[in-house]
């Protein structure tokens, strides 16, 4: 409890876990209501359909990697966080 009230263990990698499990689920959403809205285009919705294809594809991918860069700021946090912690004994 200790380490909570002095902000010494971050609570924010768990919620950047929750924040890829949402995005990926909106935008495999988002992909799929962009495909369904092309498919009743009378002309011209060949591109959206494509592009809600790309969007259930490459949208999980995308959020992961960006859930990725910010759990290494916080991973090179505790490597610097032990270093200092070694040198002080």
């Amino acid at each position: 409890m200790q380490d909570f009230l002095n902000f010494n263990k971050m609570l924010t990698p768990t919620i950047i876990k929750v924040i890829f499990l949402v995005g990926s689920v909106l935008s495999v959403i988002g992909g799929l209501f962009a495909m369904v809205a092309g498919a009743q285009q009378p002309y011209g919705g060949g591109a959206a359909v494509f592009m809600g294809f790309l969007m259930i594809l490459f949208g999980p991918f995308v959020t992961r990697v960006y859930c990725e860069l910010l759990i290494v700021q916080f991973k090179m946090h505790e490597a610097l966080d032990k270093l200092a912690k070694q040198n002080e004994s």
